[in-house]
């Protein structure tokens, strides 16, 4: 599983970050048609979730490898004893 849609909601983070501060430094109002605030907002939402997300997959994947271990664990034991 790459970690590749992690480190590009990192990036959009940063670069909502960079926006707002930007914003507040030179006093940026529009960013092409749309307003900054918009832009900044919408790139550390999706950040958020692309970070938040695999990070859910990836503990959903480790719980259910240390099932299926522990069922196969029981299993061997369980075939040991007969």
């Amino acid at each position: 599983m790459s970690r590749l849609p992690r480190f590009i909601g990192y990036a959009f983070m940063a670069a909502a970050a960079m926006l707002a501060a930007v914003m507040k430094k030179e006093g940026v109002e529009n960013v092409g048609p749309l307003p900054a605030v918009a832009v900044a907002l919408f790139l550390g939402m999706v950040g958020v979730m692309l970070v938040f997300t695999d990070l859910m997959v990836r503990g959903l994947y480790a719980q259910v490898d240390v099932a299926k271990a522990a069922a196969d664990e029981k299993e061997k034991v369980d075939n040991g004893k007969e």
